[in-house]
């Protein structure tokens, strides 16, 4: 039988301070963590644990993007819309409105028209960006497009579609 060293720690006593280390780390963690979780969870604040390395600068000002969606097939069976007709109504209703810029694609689309009969059709997308400061000022602008196109083209509608954005030019 050996005699225990009072220089050398028993192994059982080396065992059972590392266990009551790593039992009073999480205990602190969770003193800690606890509160902070519970206060994201009331809605008036988030909390992150995302490293800073993984967070996006968010660049640009606040503006409105503005997405307006055309037809070319008439419900009273007139003819289409022709590319010429579309770029000339571009030319003479929006472009005096938004002469800092515009985008134009042309898409296929389909719509149930007024006659319950489902086109589909050949259409546009024009988009709009303008500062989110004038969207009470552009607003008009933009529903006398839509009024403008649903009359010179017999159109039951023009879709619109307004989201917040930020644009950095």
């Amino acid at each position: 039988m050996s005699t225990p060293n009072p220089s050398r720690p028993h192994a059982r006593s080396v065992k059972h301070r590392t266990l009551l280390t790593a039992l009073g780390t999480v205990i602190a963690v969770l003193a800690v963590a606890a509160p902070t979780a519970r206060d994201g969870l009331d809605g008036e604040r988030t909390v992150s644990i995302a490293s800073s390395a993984t967070t996006q600068v968010q660049r640009g000002e606040r503006y409105v993007e503005t997405r307006l969606f055309f037809g070319t097939e008439r419900p009273d069976g007139g003819p289409a819309v022709t590319d010429a007709q579309f770029m000339s109504f571009i030319d003479s209703h929006v472009t005096p409105g938004f002469p800092d810029g515009l985008t134009i694609q042309e898409g296929s689309g389909q719509w149930r028209d007024s006659n319950g009969t489902i086109e589909r059709e050949r259409s546009y997308e024009l988009t709009l960006l303008y500062p989110a400061t004038e969207a009470r000022q552009r607003d008009p602008l933009i529903e006398a497009v839509r009024e403008a196109y649903v009359k010179a083209y017999a159109q039951d509608a023009v879709a619109r579609l307004d989201e917040p954005t930020l644009a950095d030019f």
